[in-house]
């Protein structure tokens, strides 16, 4: 199966882990992935000293996000990243349809308890997604 997988990530120990088993999933299929990670606001901000300015804005700090992850997991396969607008669940699925996906993957995080009634990233792709979803089990990363 070639084609892409798409996993999404925030920084988080379980969001990681997502990643590390959306790579073995990618690896074992033939696929490449794309590492995601979302922001929500188009916020910016100015730093700097005299004539040395920086800009810093929430796509930035997303997508420095998603290339640690990319370029932390394995050299086998072809891993890419970057950041897209909107809610996770929402940006993964964009993505997705962007690239013709074939799986999405998410961790279970927020899955039990108060998350499944208010719900969750996976819940919000598993229900909306374009593509197969793979949920992830995360619970001991944290």
């Amino acid at each position: 199966m070639a084609g892409i997988i798409v996993v999404g990530v925030d920084g988080s120990q379980t969001a990681k882990k997502a990643a590390e088993s959306a790579w073995d999933l990618a690896a074992a299929l033939g696929a490449s992935l794309l590492v995601v990670s979302a922001f929500d606001t188009d916020r910016t901000e100015v730093f700097g000293s005299g004539s040395d300015q920086w800009i810093v804005s929430d796509a930035d700090a997303a997508e420095q996000v998603a290339r640690t992850v990319a370029e932390s997991l394995g050299r086998d396969i072809p891993v890419t990243y970057t950041a897209a607008r909107g809610r996770p669940a929402d940006a993964l699925i964009k993505e997705a349809v962007r690239t013709d996906a074939r799986i999405i993957v998410v961790g279970n995080r927020r899955m039990q308890g108060i998350g499944r009634v208010l719900g969750s990233v996976a819940n919000s792709v598993a229900h909306n997604a374009p593509c197969d979803v793979y949920i992830a089990n995360t619970y001991d990363a944290d």
